[in-house]
């Protein structure tokens, strides 16, 4: 079973995405996963899933972390180089438009490179926290 995708994203989808990554992953392996805060991630029936398998380490992403940018830049080539490129009469042709793009992505794969350094970052954040405070009167 390749990748799959979805029509809609709740617990009862990522259930059966949790199911297929479980059945196919080495089962003395420990696995982390790493997600947002999405509220389909935070159900009580994933939350039993999870605690039935301690073998998973959950970390969630804080809000608006600039890491992620490069996550929502895939998706947007994605989006650029395949999806609005295309023609798609069914959900079944955009489907199979995003697998491929998914298999030419992974036979010939190019990481995306950090460019901003630590001290960047972190005067960033100064300057963010300084006008917000600021703002506030403080």
């Amino acid at each position: 079973m390749g990748p799959e995708c979805f029509a809609r994203h709740r617990s009862r989808e990522f259930k059966k995405f949790l199911d297929h990554l479980d059945a196919s992953l080495p089962a003395a392996a420990e696995v982390h996963i790493v997600m947002d805060n999405y509220a389909t991630h935070k159900t009580p029936a994933i939350r039993r899933w999870f605690a039935r398998r301690p073998r998973y380490h959950l970390h969630f992403t804080p809000t608006h972390a600039s890491w992620l940018n490069l996550i929502e830049r895939w998706f947007g080539l994605l989006t650029e180089r395949q999806i609005r490129r295309g023609s798609h009469d069914s959900v079944w042709q955009l489907k199979n438009a995003i697998q491929e793009f998914l298999a030419a992505s992974n036979e010939h794969p190019k990481p995306f490179v950090w460019t901003k350094s630590a001290d960047a970052i972190l005067a960033s954040i100064t300057r963010f926290a300084t006008a917000t405070m600021k703002a506030h009167g403080h």
